[in-house]
């Protein structure tokens, strides 16, 4: 067992006891990272999957597939929505708002509120993404 320590791209102290080489060992956890941070939003922090009383595969495998969307459309609205108006940044360097939750508070907004800001979102909804590093999307 190691100890590797780093920091992120962002700055932040990064701690990781681990067994594999210090270079495999960072790559593995960005991209363990990004799943957590999906799984936590869709979990505890946002859709609140966890509290579903569901047992049937069938039906947990529904469920998954709807939150999935859903976060993946709240997502969508909040990278679009943060290219318009940046989320803010708080006193401590950290952004107020995740993106899937600025997408949700807009998706929200607009589904409940703004009938005629529906269409753009739900267009929104059927483009790509731009692919990573692409200049204006």
């Amino acid at each position: 067992m190691q100890i590797v320590v780093t920091r992120s791209m962002a700055g932040d102290l990064v701690c990781l006891a681990t067994d594999l080489h210090a270079q495999d060992a960072c790559l593995t956890y960005r991209l363990r990272w990004s799943v957590e941070c999906t799984f936590s939003s869709m979990k505890s922090r946002g859709f609140d999957l966890e509290r579903t009383g569901m047992t049937q595969d069938d039906r947990l495998e529904r469920l998954f597939g709807i939150v999935t969307l859903a976060w993946v459309w709240c997502l969508r609205g909040g990278v679009d929505g943060a290219l318009e108006r940046p989320i803010p940044i708080k006193a401590h360097g950290r952004k107020a708002l995740s993106l899937v939750t600025a997408g949700w508070e807009c998706l929200a907004h607009t589904l409940r509120w703004d009938r005629p800001a529906r269409v753009p979102f739900v267009n929104l909804f059927t483009t790509r993404f731009p692919a990573p590093g692409a200049v204006g999307g």
